[in-house]
């Protein structure tokens, strides 16, 4: 559930439900405020789930479950997902070291899940962990002018670099840690961390003082992160094994045993995944699910849409979806509401910002 509901509702804010969380769509014209964002900066509460995980072997236990490597430096992060046996991925996350503490970020509807999971496996270990996530505010600062908006309302911290770093500072006097994000969005881009008894403030602080900001909801985050080639949780990620996700960047093939590596490694062993991400410019807009057909074949279906927005900073829709590693066809379409409409095949991000996102697909005859 949202920290500042009354902040949203007093900027005209339109809900929608993300696990069991309340979270932002958007205020009115989402088109409108994802160009704001392209050229300015724009600021998003985060709808994270947020796990403490304390105690002398705190580091050393997260390492052993996730696959990439978790930092044992305070002041630093990692990106990660946690596979099944199989090597589906259940959820991904970041890993921060906090000192005396590990916060770890996943999707809210998967915080639960891994908080039980993790609690089964800590008796031979010196481990506590618990859901902080209402403990915490989050806010995500995104766009070109995002390292001057920081900087115009951060004190005794200079923005945090490079990517997945944090500082600890204040902004109208209340206790901040600043983290500089991997840019999901293709965008510089932060995230401000405060306690949920200060989001209040905080997120007042970021829209109103220093540099000018507008608000974002997530119809806005969706459209921004597609357009930066960004796949995510509940769309791309979840039940597929992350060779086929092409997120590199979640997967450290040299640190040894974690749940479901022994089938990440042999994907990674046979050179390519059975599948991958790709990007296409279709002619209509397709839903979530819908076929990717070979019409210069026989129209059989080969793939499916992940993910698809009309894309403002495009000028039309855009979509992920999942298909076959070695497809050469050329003549494609997805289907939309029964018909065959064309699409293009296109290299991703759909388009170029500020930074580039990190967890772009990426596969080993791209490297």
């Amino acid at each position: 559930m949202t920290l500042v509901g009354e902040l949203h509702e007093s900027l005209g804010a339109t809900y929608r439900e993300r696990g069991d969380r309340r979270i932002v769509a958007h205020y009115g014209r989402p088109e409108r405020t994802h160009r704001a964002v392209r050229n300015g900066v724009g600021v998003i509460e985060m709808g994270y789930g947020v796990i403490v995980v304390e105690g002398d072997d705190r580091v050393d236990f997260v390492d052993n479950a996730v696959s990439n490597r978790v930092p044992v430096d305070d002041g630093a992060g990692r990106y990660a997902v946690l596979c099944d046996p199989q090597g589906a991925i259940r959820t991904d996350m970041y890993a921060y070291n906090a000192g005396e503490r590990l916060l770890v970020f996943t999707p809210p509807e998967t915080v639960a899940e891994v908080v039980e999971d993790w609690q089964d496996k800590t008796f031979i270990q010196d481990v506590t962990l618990r859901d902080a996530s209402d403990d915490f505010g989050v806010f995500g600062v995104h766009g070109p002018q995002s390292t001057e908006k920081v900087a115009s309302v951060l004190n005794h911290a200079g923005a945090p670099e490079p990517a997945l770093t944090f500082v600890r500072g204040s902004m109208a006097d209340v206790g901040v840690t600043v983290i500089a994000t991997d840019a999901p969005t293709g965008e510089e881009g932060y995230e401000v961390v405060c306690a949920a008894s200060e989001a209040e403030t905080v997120l007042d602080t970021l829209l109103t003082r220093g540099n000018p900001a507008v608000p974002v909801g997530y119809d806005t985050w969706d459209s921004l992160t597609l357009e930066a080639g960004t796949p995510l949780f509940e769309s791309e990620l979840r039940g597929r094994v992350p060779n086929v996700c092409g997120i590199r960047n979640a997967i450290d093939f040299d640190k040894g045993c974690f749940v479901g590596q022994e089938v990440v490694s042999r994907v990674e062993n046979r050179g390519r995944p059975s599948a991958r991400l790709v990007g296409f410019r279709p002619d209509a807009l397709p839903d979530a699910g819908a076929a990717v057909l070979d019409i210069g074949g026989d129209g059989e279906e080969i793939g499916e849409v992940t993910r698809a927005v009309d894309a403002p900073s495009v000028g039309g829709p855009a979509a992920l979806a999942a298909v076959p590693y070695d497809l050469d066809a050329t003549d494609l379409a997805v289907r939309v509401d029964g018909d065959a409409v064309p699409a293009e095949r296109v290299a991703l991000p759909f388009v170029e910002g500020s930074a580039r996102s990190a967890r772009v697909p990426t596969y080993p005859a791209d490297d």
